[in-house]
């Protein structure tokens, strides 16, 4: 906790994009792009982000808006460009955006090896974006349908298992000190930008046309895919907990269901594994 206090001079301007990025996934998008513009405004007074950066994210947002008015080969070129900019977001290749360190080379555990943690400022565009392109994702509740719900959460823990017996992870119980600011990070930053992106617009996006099993098998792949800095192994990793928060919200039309699940894994490794690996 006192780390976490410690951090709060420089990442109060975080709780306004988060109050923003919760409110526009729980449907309400207003205020939560009203949010968005007013940490917007902090974070280019603070030099967090340049016009460049500002105008990159102002372009895609009104980009993905318009998605909803295009039809036919309009549309389709739309969502691939929307893809690219995300994606492009999402892997910090676009200039002018300060992301701050908040962990540096830092140890989860005395077997874990050593990783560094920032608060993104540019992922984090990719939800908003989204949210504007497929509305629906915020109101496509459902029926819940028990078996896949089942089939996804009891994937986690053979998730755990797997990465054991392969001896990608070894048990270690921990709760560092800066848990907190990972926990924030990760739920927020991470896990809902990402389900956001994935499973509530790529997934439903490629089942519209191609029916769910695809929709979810392509999303989990894709996920997967965007590991790829971290291996084969990882890329296989990602991609099966890719699809158990398919599953999640295949089963529940839920967003925070994949959202949950995927933080809940993640924390269960930091809590009772090495993390992210052993030395």
């Amino acid at each position: 906790m006192a780390h976490f206090v410690s951090l709060l001079p420089l990442i109060w301007p975080w709780f306004i994009l988060i109050a923003g990025m919760v409110s526009a996934a729980s449907g309400r998008r207003q205020l939560g792009l009203t949010l968005l513009l007013v940490f917007g405004f902090a974070a280019l007074a603070m030099g967090l982000v340049t016009p460049l950066a500002v105008g990159v994210v102002a372009a895609g947002l009104l980009g993905a808006a318009a998605l909803n008015h295009l039809t036919g080969t309009g549309a389709a070129v739309g969502h691939v460009m929307l893809i690219g900019w995300c994606l492009a977001l999402g892997a910090h290749l676009v200039p002018g955006f300060q992301n701050l360190l908040v962990l540096d080379r830092i140890y989860a555990g005395p077997d874990s090896s050593a990783f560094s943690m920032y608060l993104n400022l540019d992922k984090p565009m990719v939800l908003f974006a989204v949210l504007l392109a497929w509305p629906g994702m915020t109101d496509s509740a459902r029926p819940v349908q028990r078996t896949p719900l089942l089939v996804g959460l009891a994937t986690l823990p053979a998730l755990f298992a797997f990465g054991l017996a392969a001896q990608a992870i070894r048990p270690e119980l921990s709760l560092p000190p800066w848990w907190l600011i990972f926990a924030l990070s990760n739920l927020f930053l991470t896990c809902l930008t990402e389900e956001a992106f994935f499973r509530g617009y790529l997934q439903s996006l490629i089942a519209s046309k191609l029916g769910a099993a695809l929709g979810v098998t392509l999303a989990s792949f894709l996920f997967g895919l965007a590991h790829f800095a971290g291996g084969q192994a990882l890329v296989a990793y990602a991609a099966i907990l890719g699809a158990a928060c398919g599953l999640g919200f295949y089963a529940t039309g839920r967003l925070w269901v994949p959202v949950m699940m995927h933080f809940g894994f993640n924390a269960m490794h930091l809590i009772l594994f090495t993390y992210p690996t052993p030395v």
